[in-house]
């Protein structure tokens, strides 16, 4: 057992320099949706204040027997914040041991947020996409697109890749990043045109006040599979019910909510149902399906966790106490 006093700091750099892949990260994930049915892993709905400036404060908590870690993650997405030069959210993730409470590490929460949204993408499209799927659609060029991009580009045949964003830099960067995997990569100039004839969307919009609904469903040809890490804002709700199967990440979170991220109707499942059998999978070749998900607090337990591990047995991380 640790001492309390040896709490290592795990920054971006660090935890890039470990090389943790898409599939041990989407095992990970897998792992503790399975020990959440066998109530060996809790997760609790995160917690959620929203200034009236638009600012988005939110936390979560997860805690797991197996491995024995316990997970907080604080984050704040300020729309303001690329005016000062700074990335739109920011957080930092808490590994404690998950029996004694001993504090174990400190993470680069915008890492951990980034490689775990891409990875509960990943739980699902195994599951809602068409195995064949070769042709991906990006609305939104950041973070979570860069590392949407290595999630999918591991479990898909991926050829070609279309790219929309209102700031032609990320769009042009994001491009680049594809062709040096040997992807054909498209900047498209509409978002209808990125998303036309795609076998997989992921939307990455920013989250602001002005948002204004702009992605209509009824473009998308029959088999796709969408995934949608910005809470469906960007969608037309009204446009929601074409698609044939609806997963959310976490019911139990969906009902403590007080707006639901579609309307409850159209959902047919959570990402812990679609792992453990409760939930269907893709039933058949033409269905449209969709992944419309907050966050779930399991992931970022399964990814820090991961991490932690990973940094120990390579010796890596600052040490409180050097």
């Amino acid at each position: 057992m640790r001492q309390s006093s040896d709490i290592r700091y795990l920054s971006w750099d660090l935890l890039q320099s470990l090389q943790l892949t898409p599939q041990e990260i989407l095992f990970s994930i897998e792992h503790l949706l399975l020990g959440r049915k066998r109530q060996q892993v809790w997760n609790a709905p995160k917690a959620v204040i929203t200034p009236p400036d638009g600012r988005y404060m939110m936390a979560t908590l997860a805690a797991a027997d197996d491995p024995p870690f316990l997970a907080v993650k604080a984050l704040v997405l300020n729309p303001d914040n690329p005016k000062n030069g700074l990335a739109s959210i920011n957080s930092l993730v808490t590994l404690l041991d998950s029996r004694s409470g001993l504090p174990l590490a400190v993470l680069d929460g915008n890492w951990v947020t980034a490689v775990r949204t891409a990875g509960l993408s990943a739980v699902a499209a195994k599951r809602l996409a068409r195995p064949d799927a070769s042709v991906a659609a990006f609305i939104g060029c950041g973070v979570q697109a860069h590392s949407h991009l290595q999630a999918l580009a591991a479990l898909f045949p991926l050829t070609e890749i279309r790219a929309f964003g209102r700031g032609t830099t990320s769009r042009d960067t994001f491009c680049r990043s594809a062709e040096k995997m040997g992807l054909t990569a498209v900047a498209s100039e509409t978002a209808r045109e990125a998303m036309f004839d795609a076998d997989l969307i992921v939307t990455s919009v920013t989250l602001s006040p002005q948002l204004v609904p702009f992605l209509d469903t009824r473009w998308l040809k029959p088999g796709v599979f969408v995934t949608m890490t910005d809470l469906a804002a960007p969608w037309l709700q009204e446009s929601m019910a074409a698609f044939d199967r609806i997963i959310v990440d976490d019911l139990e979170q969906e009902a403590s909510m007080d707006k639901p991220l579609v309307d409850p109707a159209l959902v047919r499942g959570d990402l812990t149902g679609l792992v453990t059998g409760d939930a269907a999978e893709r039933c058949t070749a033409d269905e449209r399906t969709a992944f419309v998900f907050r966050g779930l607090a399991l992931g970022d337990l399964a990814v820090a966790g991961l991490a932690y591990q990973r940094a120990c047995e390579c010796s890596q991380g600052t040490l409180a106490g050097d």
